[in-house]
This record gives structure tokens, C-alpha cells and sequence, in this order.
């Protein structure tokens, strides 16, 4: 095979169609995003960090550096911005609270097992 011959991905039409197709998708996704208004986007980030750190509590063994870390982003998050999330900013205060104890829970049980 000569060097001529060597396959491409920038001249393989294929590849071509597949970029364009993720291009077009991303596209649409950045449309889409752009007309949400922004509380509802960093809500639901919140609602995704928050979610990040229950998994690293309920992982086996709790992975606690992990969760403070979601648990502290929450934080910075809703004590940061407060009202202007919206309606959803006392829910959010509340998860945070919940999370936060289930963080101390989980920490006391842990040490709990290692004394043992």
C-alpha cells in the first residue's frame, strides 16, 4: 500500500456523514438549550450533583471524599445563588439539608464499622 493509499477519516464518506450527523445534533441540543431558561439548566445541574453525591454515599464502601465533594458543589450552588433559583430554591435548600445529614449518617457508620 503507498502512501496515497492510506486510509483518511477526513476524506472517508462515512466518517463525513457520521461528523455532520453529530454536528446536526449538536446543533439542536445547543437550540434547545438556549431557549431554557437558565434556572431551570442550573437546577437541574444541582439536581445532578446531588444525585452524584447519594451515589458516592450509597457506593460499598461509602466513598465519602467523593460525596463531600458533590454535597459542597450543591452548596456553593444553592446557599450561592438562593432565590434566584426560583421556585425550586426551598426544595433544593431542603435537599441539600437532607443530603448533608445522610452525609453525617453514613460518615458516624462508617466509623462505627471500623472500631469494631
Amino acid at each position: 500500500m503507498s502512501t496515497d493509499d492510506t486510509f483518511s477519516p477526513a476524506t472517508d464518506p462515512e466518517m463525513q456523514a457520521a461528523v455532520a450527523e453529530a454536528d446536526a445534533a449538536l446543533s439542536e441540543a445547543r437550540e434547545r438549550l438556549s431557549e431554557a431558561p437558565a434556572e431551570i439548566v442550573v437546577v437541574n445541574h444541582v439536581m445532578g450533583l446531588y444525585e452524584l453525591a447519594a451515589i458516592h454515599l450509597s457506593a460499598s464502601p461509602p466513598r465519602l471524599h467523593e460525596a463531600a465533594l458533590a454535597i459542597d458543589a450543591v452548596a456553593c450552588l444553592v446557599d450561592g445563588l438562593g432565590a434566584r433559583l426560583g421556585e425550586e430554591s426551598k426544595t433544593l435548600l431542603t435537599a441539600l439539608s437532607n443530603i448533608r445529614l445522610a452525609f453525617v449518617q453514613v460518615k458516624g457508620s462508617v466509623g462505627a464499622d471500623t472500631d469494631s
